[in-house]
């Protein structure tokens, strides 16, 4: 599903010029479940971002799903994050003064969907999501638990192939945090999604199938969890 070659990202920081990510080869296969966990600025945020096409390599080519996307022109990169690409983010990113069912219903909005069907599938993915008594509720009318919930029905109500998570169980206490897990990962199974993490939480991190560590812009090492 994701193939990357040598993919690099540089800013420039006043004068110096900062290497984000450093030649960066990477497979993803269709139905993966995969951690990048690293310390700070390690570039596990700034690959996530170009996985999502929120952000450009500087350098490299990346395919997705067979198709090279490094040069779409902008509106081709909307158009594929929102067909194709979820992403569920730490501090939820949810529109404060519209409702649960109008942020998850946003994405339809964007793709044309007819009204009608709009809130059929949007009233669905919440009552699976144990939201259905919260679907007129406010961000600031839920918890942070519920918050997650709904931007992970935003996420998926498009049915993307992919689902991008940028540490999204850390803003969360230690229960929420593992339902939310959870959840991604019933989703991941269920679905046969691709599920990219992103961790700075060991533990959390060794859930994943395959574990990789990011070092100054570069994957370090690798890890598979033993099937059990």
């Amino acid at each position: 599903m994701i193939a990357l070659r040598g993919i690099e990202r540089r800013f420039v920081v006043g004068d110096q010029v900062v290497h984000a990510l450093r030649g960066v080869d990477l497979d993803v296969a269709a139905g993966e479940y995969v951690s990048l966990m690293g310390p700070s600025g390690s570039g596990k945020s700034t690959l996530l971002h170009l996985l999502g096409l929120l952000d450009r390599p500087s350098a490299g080519t990346y395919s997705l799903e067979g198709n090279d996307v490094t040069g779409l022109d902008d509106a081709a990169l909307a158009r594929v994050r929102r067909e194709r690409i979820g992403f569920v983010f730490q501090f939820f990113h949810l529109v404060p003064y519209l409702t649960a069912t109008e942020n998850v219903e946003l994405p339809l909005v964007l793709s044309g969907l007819a009204p009608s069907e709009r809130r059929e599938r949007v009233a669905a993915a919440l009552a699976s999501l144990g939201l259905a008594d919260r679907s007129e509720h406010r961000p600031d009318q839920l918890s942070g638990g519920q918050r997650q919930r709904v931007a992970i029905a935003r996420a998926m109500i498009a049915s993307p192939a992919l689902l991008l998570a940028d540490e999204p169980t850390g803003n969360l206490d230690r229960s929420s945090g593992n339902e939310v897990i959870r959840l991604l990962e019933d989703l991941h199974e269920k679905r046969g999604l691709t599920l990219v993490l992103v961790t700075h939480d060991p533990e959390m991190g060794r859930r994943a199938r395959r574990q990789i560590r990011m070092v100054d812009g570069l994957i370090h090492d690798e890890t598979m969890a033993v099937a059990g």
